[in-house]
């Protein structure tokens, strides 16, 4: 997509990725935004559905695992430098790297209908969990080198601790020693250079072997290391320094092995940078409302309930209203002119309709409806705003007439313009004669542009084209005060006189203004000023009549789900009641069981009896239905069969349709009010109450009544 700097500065654009910048972790990213580019279409879709995706975690529980990292690009550049060693924060940087890969990749295939886009471009990463294995196999959870990553480093630290074990004991057996002698000053001891001495008075010097490391100020005190720790103190130093030599060797050594993973460090490192600015979007996008609308591959915008994300956010702090704009471009609907008073919102729907198709071209999601619709342009060119230039000595006039001049020579079917105050800066007659043969020059290139004027010539010419409209920013003509609402279909006064009535200006000033305009300019101003009244009215009764429409489809919609919730709990209250009946039966053979029981019935007859109870219950709950099945799979199988060999399904088809055709005869002889029948395979008993014209008929069971098909009924 082509746009100048200059039209970047008008829309804003940079303020808005300086809003975005600050939610990336990395600084690098951060400065990344600040110079995003805008994008081809494909790779646009793409960004923005990753986008949203990622924005979908924030409206759910679906926490993505990705926190805050230390990139490594400088560790990149030099790990292939042949024996170089990376220091321990490189190679924890690069193992919390590593390991962020592997959570998502762990991460987004559960959840693989939600990150769809995101799954497929993690899971594109080769992970290598050696390289976390390599560098934990050297490390503890400090990014301390580990005593077990060599035998040599482990035994040199057994060293290290035996030295410095002796040097503590042997130290302590000399102070105490002259600590009961005259030999020490007050302090008795102190540490210079990270190890302890002794504090002796230098006229005792002599009489204390060891090593003279420093003397007091004064003189007075000379500072001795005991001779019994001297020695184990040169084993010491000599054992950190082979230490030392083992742990750069042993870096050395992972360095080589983990340079050999460069090429999957780097797409690593690639993928979180891309990431970061996902999730930078996706964070911007939750502030202001951000969706994702259709993207049309042909030339159809609609904006519905569209804000300017900048005015949002900054109103939003200073807790004003904002107003949200709707408008409609297509090939057959190209130029929009929207006229109006001054401070009406005129610019800054300008600049809405700009700086959202900037946002969707650079992949960052908009503040609109969800239903609203987009497309994307080649070319964007605005003249915004007064564009004097003291350094070329340019009036605003010449200014605009230089911008316009090369608009003009890129204008064409796939360009949107947007320019603001449409022909002003010369004299009206002349400048509005040329703004109308530039908004024909740009109508003949099929450019699409929104524009704003006080002209009326531009408002009429705008009339009389077929794929240009006129819409106005709405004004209350009796408190003079903007609605801020955009109007498509109707031209907007400009309100001169009104407008300067309620800043004070004299009454008989303006009458004369007015004695000086000629009568039919004023006439017409009038009468747009009224239609555009009468509009309004038309456009809030409209707006009120569909609210109380949709209201009323609701209620409707209730309804019907109620009355089909109460059929439901009727049909399975039945159940129940057929359920709970067939248990009764069941209790009362029971108790004629025991009845006979005590009357002196044998137990062999009883047990007999029970025993047959049972077997029946058996066959009922899993013999028949099994029995049945199964009889069926023959029957179906062997018909199949025939079929194959007679090619006869449409003789069945006749003889069950015929078959139909018998029972529902048979059916409309007993299916009347008072006859006594029952659900096919039930043993409840009711009667028909009322027959239905829908094929349904209301049972009355004694304690409830319920409705149901005729079809499911069987008469007694």
């Amino acid at each position: 997509m082509q746009v100048t700097k200059e039209n970047l500065q008008e829309l804003e654009f940079p303020k808005l990725l300086a809003e975005i910048s600050p939610y990336a972790y990395s600084p690098k990213v951060a400065e990344k935004i600040l110079h995003l580019k805008l994008l081809k279409i494909d790779e646009a879709e793409i960004t923005l559905k990753k986008t949203a995706e990622y924005l979908t975690s924030y409206e759910s529980s679906n926490a993505i695992p990705f926190s805050e990292y230390e990139d490594i690009e400088a560790e990149l550049k030099v790990m292939h430098i042949e024996n170089f060693r990376l220091e321990n924060a490189a190679f924890i940087k690069i193992k919390n790297l590593t390991e962020q890969i592997g959570k998502l990749q762990k991460f987004f295939p559960v959840l693989a209908e939600t990150f769809p886009i995101l799954l497929e471009e993690v899971m594109q990463l080769d992970f290598k969990k050696e390289i976390v294995d390599k560098i934990d196999k050297v490390f503890n959870r400090f990014g301390e080198v580990k005593s077990e990553a060599s035998p040599i480093l482990k035994s040199l630290r057994t060293e290290i601790q035996h030295a410095k074990k002796h040097i503590q004991e042997n130290f302590s057996k000399t102070l105490s020693h002259l600590s009961s002698t005259d030999f020490l000053d007050e302090i008795k001891e102190t540490v210079i250079d990270d190890q302890r001495v002794l504090a002796v008075k230098s006229g005792f010097k002599k009489r204390v072997p060891g090593r003279v490391l420093g003397v007091s100020k004064t003189g007075s005190i000379t500072y001795i290391q005991p001779e019994s720790v001297s020695r184990h103190y040169f084993k010491l130093r000599e054992a950190e320094e082979e230490e030392k030599k083992e742990v750069d060797k042993i870096l050395r050594k992972l360095t080589a092995e983990i340079a050999i993973f460069a090429p999957e460090l780097e797409e690593y490192q690639k993928y979180i940078f891309d990431l970061d600015i996902t999730r930078a979007k996706a964070k911007f996008a939750e502030k202001i409302g951000g969706v994702l609308p259709k993207i049309n591959r042909h030339k159809t915008m609609r904006l519905v309930n569209a804000f300017h994300p900048l005015l949002l956010l900054r109103n939003r702090e200073e807790k004003k209203e904002i107003y949200p704009q709707t408008l409609t471009l297509t090939e057959h609907n190209r130029i929009l002119c929207i006229s109006g008073p001054n401070a009406g919102g005129k610019s800054i729907t300008l600049k809405t309709v700009g700086l959202l198709q900037l946002m969707i071209q650079s992949g960052i999601l908009v503040p609109v409806h969800p239903k609203s619709e987009m497309f994307f342009f080649e070319k964007i060119r605005t003249d915004i705003g007064d564009n004097q230039s003291i350094e070329n000595h340019l009036s605003t006039y010449s200014s605009r007439l230089k911008k316009m001049s090369g608009i003009i020579r890129e204008a064409d079917d796939n360009t949107l313009l947007l320019i603001d105050e449409f022909g002003t800066g010369s004299d009206p007659e002349l400048g509005g004669a040329l703004a109308e043969s530039f908004l024909e020059f740009f109508y003949e290139k099929k450019s699409f542009a929104i524009i704003t004027t006080h002209y009326t010539n531009i408002k009429l010419v705008v009339e009389q084209l077929p794929n240009a409209t006129n819409a106005a920013m709405l004004f209350d003509e009796y408190s003079l005060e903007p609605l801020y609402k955009l109007e498509v279909g109707q031209a907007g006064s400009s309100f001169t006189f009104e407008v300067a009535e309620k800043n004070r200006i004299p009454r008989f000033i303006i009458k004369n203004a007015r004695s000086k305009v000629e009568k039919d300019v004023v006439n017409l101003d009038k009468t747009i000023v009224k239609l555009q009244q009468e509009k309004f009215e038309v456009e809030k009764l409209k707006s009120n009549l569909v609210e109380q429409k949709e209201s009323v489809e609701d209620k409707r919609e209730n309804l019907q789900k109620l009355n089909e919730q109460l059929q439901q709990k009727l049909y399975n209250f039945q159940k129940l009641y057929e359920e709970e009946h067939r248990k009764l039966q069941f209790g009362n053979k029971i108790e004629a069981f025991i009845d006979g029981y005590l009357k002196g019935k044998s137990r062999k007859d009883i047990v007999k009896d029970f025993v047959k109870i049972l077997e029946q219950e058996k066959f009922r709950k899993l013999g028949s239905d099994k029995a049945e099945s199964e009889k069926l799979k023959v029957t179906k199988r062997k018909v199949e069969q025939q079929l194959k060999k007679e090619n006869i399904q449409v003789q069945i088809a006749e003889t069950n349709q015929k078959l139909e055709e018998k029972t529902q005869k048979e059916r409309a002889v007993w299916m009347k009010v008072g006859q006594r029948v029952r659900i096919a395979g039930s043993t409840s008993v009711g009667t028909i109450e009322t027959i239905h014209k829908n094929g349904k008929v209301t049972v009355n069971y004694g304690l409830f009544k319920t409705q149901i098909s005729q079809d499911e009924l069987e008469r007694i």
